[in-house]
């Protein structure tokens, strides 16, 4: 399993403001995006399962980023 490095992470929110950019996904709001920063794809769908299972069909298993449709987050812990 490949390991996750900072820049992924940097990259993976390049590429969800570019995606958003060019997206309308007002209808999507809390469902969950996982983006792979690597080969730039991005996978939504109503939960975590569902976009491992988007993923799993196409035979995609590597690390992702995820982030909840209109938020800035995935999940905060503790007190905001």
């Amino acid at each position: 399993m490949e390991t996750w490095k900072p820049e992924y992470t940097v990259r993976a929110q390049q590429i969800w403001a570019d995606f958003l950019s060019k997206h309308d996904l007002s209808s999507k709001r809390g469902e969950i995006a996982a983006i792979d920063p690597q080969s730039e794809r991005v996978w939504i769908g109503c939960s975590g399962v569902d976009v491992a299972q988007q993923m799993q069909a196409e035979g995609v298993s590597t690390p992702v980023f995820l982030i909840r449709v209109g938020y800035d987050h995935f999940v905060r812990k503790g007190r905001h």
